[in-house]
């Protein structure tokens, strides 16, 4: 296929469009500067400019465009960035994918979005069929994901990722974790009760390509592992799998003092279940936590 793909050279983006031209697939990257080859296409999702030929020549349209939630400290320009960031561009393709002759539209639009849409889950578990909950990265979510309908009304089959926490000592969930766990100094974050949907790298990179087969899937997916587990047993776990001990926990107030704003969302517990991936008969190659924090630290 050919796949337009937004939010290629992020942490998730570079390692999708490799693994999918591995596959056999034409990798088309949306850009934000001038173009270098003709495996790029420019764009600027802020005003809303997209070149509708670059839509229609796609068989598939990949969005993971968006700031990271984890990468600066929180303030009132930099929530408005995350929100901003995610919006536009999933506003932008999915109303050029609407204004396309319905011949010329792709199949599929796989857009990013997050197990945040829950809020606070507590001891609960849930699937795709629960409500939108508190906090700003569950009204973040909400309209990220209201902003794909006008390409879901045209017909196309819109699959929202709410994707949990990938694992991978690149980036992500573990990068900044690693050096604090491998120098002894780590340990649960604030009660270590809230629960943590964490997901293999190489579970989410096959979970992306089965939806992009997966012709009768669409509405929210849960791209989350099988097993989630506690902030406690993340930590016991990680402990392990680096041979190092945990036993210095970070109370919640310093991570408050540390993180501003994003620490009420890094003490939030999402216990979030892949629902539709288990029904369709997805096949986690790590179900379970060790073996994908092993996998985490030495593919």
């Amino acid at each position: 296929m050919r796949i337009l793909m937004a939010g290629a050279s992020g942490f998730l983006g570079t390692r999708l469009a490799g693994r999918l031209t591995a596959d056999g697939h034409r990798v088309v990257r949306l850009v934000r500067r001038p173009p270098r080859g003709t495996d790029e296409v420019r764009w600027d999702p802020s005003s809303a400019h997209l070149d509708p030929a670059a839509v229609a020549e796609a068989d598939a349209i990949i969005n993971l465009a968006g700031a990271g939630v984890g990468d600066k400290r929180w303030n009132d320009t930099y929530r408005a960035l995350i929100r901003s960031s995610r919006v536009d561009s999933t506003t932008t393709l999915a109303v050029t994918i609407a204004g396309l002759p319905a011949d010329d539209r792709p199949k599929v639009l796989l857009n990013a979005s997050a197990v945040g849409w829950y809020g606070n889950t507590g001891d609960r578990p849930v699937e795709e069929d629960a409500p939108a909950g508190n906090g700003f990265l569950a009204d973040v979510a909400r309209v990220w994901e209201a902003a794909t309908r006008p390409a879901e009304d045209a017909g196309v089959r819109v699959v929202r990722l709410r994707t949990g926490l990938p694992l991978h000592r690149d980036g992500g969930l573990l990068k900044p974790q690693l050096l604090p766990f491998r120098l002894g100094i780590a340990g649960r974050l604030g009660s270590g009760r809230q629960w943590v949907p964490w997901i293999a790298m190489t579970d989410w990179l096959g979970a992306l390509r089965f939806l992009l087969d997966g012709a009768d899937i669409a509405g929210a997916v849960n791209v989350v592992g099988p097993h989630p587990v506690t902030n406690a047993e993340f930590t016991r776990q990680l402990a392990a799998a680096v041979h190092r001990p945990a036993v210095i926990p970070i109370p919640a107030l310093a991570l408050k003092v540390a993180l501003g704003g994003f620490a009420t969302e890094a003490l939030t517990s999402a216990r979030v279940l892949p629902g539709v991936l288990s029904r369709a008969g997805f096949t986690w190659r790590h179900p379970d936590l060790a073996g994908a924090l092993h996998a985490a630290l030495t593919d």
